[in-house]
């Protein structure tokens, strides 16, 4: 049994628990949970969801909801897991059953927070990080993300900010307990952090300046934190991205330190031949977080325009055969301008600055390969790397990705 599960039993008798399905054991195309799984999941007043639901009640009408009012497990289909609430016992029945692959904890999740944020205005035709990347060089080449949709998982986005006007296709929010919100509402930010992240992936140019890697790309952005029950919130995201056909996950969140909780979930997105582009932490050396931190991920942290690793920039070696060291790149992540909801710009430094820029590359590299796994386009990035004199391995890993590398590398592989 998962140690985190374990914890939450020890200390309130129940526990959250993401349970994943093997293969094919949900009927195909099947929207409802297999009831041999379902019914070892219970309700119960000490869940996280139910101490949700009572404190919004609560503020609402002054009562408490009755446990039977709260779901006691959410299926997401598109991933196929469920997310419920188990005791000691229904948790170790989950396990004996045939449908079951595993039964992890579901440790909430964070956003990583941008280390510096100020106001800023876009004085040269592109930022220093799409010129440090040479993505302009690809663009000449034609490829700018057309008919690739990515996924963008944040804190919402400005869609009248004019860098996003066109770029989200899709749009979601999920509400504190992890609901789709219907119907879904015009795309916002219930923040400021993902206006930025998302113009990085896919802003269009204004006034023929450009903050966005793939200026053509599609998002399927969706708002999933912070607050509530947050791991609701980010499968519920994650499910409704698979949903809509993206190539690429960016994911700026996650929590501290290595919990492999959220591996079988990165597992199975890249099952579904999806890339996992998420961001390693600001924490610093010797810290990271998950799911950034596992191998199945595509784990990025920050450079400065000097070729430096900042001081914030997570990085961290494991005992493991495989990936040891993270991140497995860095991107720009110091002074990135991007969009500032309700207008304007502004500079922000964090690991989530730069995590957007893979996820761009990436979706320029889909475009130009439409059929590539994500691991071919992964491996691609991968040999465009190189480290400046300032990047060390621990710090670094492979350096930072050159575009134009990366697409020769693509087209020489296909």
């Amino acid at each position: 049994m998962a140690s985190f599960i374990q914890q939450d039993l020890e200390a309130a008798g129940v526990a959250p628990a993401i349970c994943v399905l093997r293969g094919d054991a949900a009927p195909k195309g099947s929207r409802e949970l297999p009831e041999r799984v379902r019914r070892h999941f219970v309700s119960s007043r000490e869940s996280r969801p139910f101490a949700v639901a009572a404190a919004l009640r609560q503020q609402d009408t002054g009562t408490d909801p009755e446990p039977s009012e709260v779901p006691a497990v959410r299926y997401y289909p598109n991933l196929g897991i469920a997310y419920g609430t188990v005791t000691r016992e229904t948790a170790a029945a989950l396990r004996r059953e045939a449908a079951v692959g595993t039964v992890k904890g579901a440790p909430p999740l964070s956003l990583i927070r941008p280390e510096r944020v100020e106001r800023a205005s876009l004085g040269t035709d592109t930022t220093w990080g799409l010129e440090a990347l040479r993505v302009p060089t690809l663009w000449e080449r034609g490829l700018t993300g057309a008919g690739v949709v990515v996924g963008h998982l944040d804190t919402g986005a400005d869609g009248q900010h004019a860098a996003l006007r066109d770029a989200i296709g899709r749009f979601a929010e999920f509400d504190l307990l992890g609901r789709e919100v219907d119907p879904p509402p015009a795309p916002h930010d219930t923040a400021e952090h993902g206006t930025h992240t998302a113009a990085t992936i896919a802003g269009r140019p204004v006034r023929g300046r450009h903050v966005g890697v793939a200026p053509e790309a599609t998002l399927a952005s969706a708002a999933v934190i912070e607050g509530g029950d947050i791991v609701a919130r980010v499968l519920g995201g994650m499910d409704w991205a698979i949903g809509a056909g993206i190539r690429v996950l960016s994911m700026s969140l996650g929590f501290r330190g290595f919990l492999n909780d959220f591996l079988p979930l990165t597992q199975r997105i890249r099952e579904r031949g999806v890339l996992p582009v998420f961001a390693v932490g600001n924490e610093g050396p010797g810290t990271s977080r998950s799911p950034g931190n596992y191998p199945e991920a595509l784990s990025v942290g920050a450079v400065d325009e000097s070729g430096a690793i900042p001081l914030f920039s997570s990085s961290q070696r494991f005992q493991r055969g495989r990936q040891p060291i993270v991140p497995d790149l860095v991107a720009p992540g110091v002074g990135v301008i991007s969009a500032r909801p309700g207008g304007g710009y502004q500079a922000m430094d964090g690991t989530s600055m730069a995590t957007p820029h893979v996820a761009g590359l990436a979706a320029l590299l889909f475009e130009a390969a439409p059929t590539a796994t994500p691991a071919e386009v992964e491996n691609a990035i991968f040999a465009s790397c190189s480290r400046s004199d300032r990047m060390t391995e621990d710090r670094a890993n492979r350096g930072m990705p050159d575009a134009v590398k990366a697409h020769d590398a693509l087209m020489a592989a296909g």
